[in-house]
């Protein structure tokens, strides 16, 4: 017997176990979503949540990624279940689904493990629940942490399902609306820049640069 673990997230391009096995593929009746928060002190804050993705489950819906095959016994399944459970500690439960490779009607492995949150804010302190696309951007543009942005999470979970052929067209929104949130800021910190450089000159140097600052950020 073998260990399979289906990824859907960071587990897509960074996986962080060892495995003998790699296969594309998709699991059904789950959609991909950002309505978790990562751990609080990893790419964002307790006061400004990083949003990581989690699955809801949708009947109809596909969710593509990778399944990753364990083996070798039962010490090395083990070794990585507890890695997965260090690394993956705001997904409360564990589901066994079927997994499925392009053009096949039928699974070709059962009983493959994902992680999962439950969603309820009560019984998971880690769910955020949904929130509309421009409130989702503006938290996951500006939220940090000690091991970095979360801006960052979600582009590369858009170029890894790039690369895998399978892009995720929710995740391409989002991501092209965090870019345009990014935009709008960078802007802001333009005049903001340029407004603080002409308290500093001379009356007689105001006018000028006053007038060109109002031109290039208009």
């Amino acid at each position: 017997m073998v260990l399979w673990v289906f990824g859907y997230g960071s587990l897509v391009w960074n996986p962080g176990f060892h495995f003998d096995e790699k296969v594309i593929g998709f699991i059904k009746d789950y959609r991909r979503v950002f309505d978790l928060a990562a751990c609080i002190d990893h790419r964002g804050t307790p006061e400004n949540p990083a949003r990581t993705c989690t699955l809801e489950a949708k009947k109809g819906s596909v969710c593509w990624g990778a399944a990753y095959c364990v083996k070798g016994g039962s010490e090395k399944e083990r070794a990585a279940i507890q890695y997965l459970e260090r690394r993956e500690c705001e997904y409360d439960r564990k589901a066994s689904v079927d997994f499925y490779e392009e053009g096949n009607l039928e699974p070709v492995m059962t009983s493959v493990l994902v992680f999962i949150s439950t969603p309820d804010k009560v019984a998971n302190r880690y769910y955020l629940g949904p929130a509309p696309l421009e409130e989702m951007a503006r938290q996951i543009a500006t939220a940090t942490g000690p091991c970095g942005n979360n801006r960052d999470y979600l582009f590369s979970m858009e170029k890894a399902m790039f690369d895998i052929g399978h892009e995720d067209d929710y995740v391409i929104r989002l991501a092209n609306e965090v870019r345009k949130v990014l935009s709008r800021l960078k802007d802001r910190r333009t005049v903001t820049s340029h407004v603080a450089m002409i308290d500093k000159l001379p009356l007689r140097g105001l006018t000028p640069l006053l007038e060109a600052t109002l031109v290039n950020s208009g």
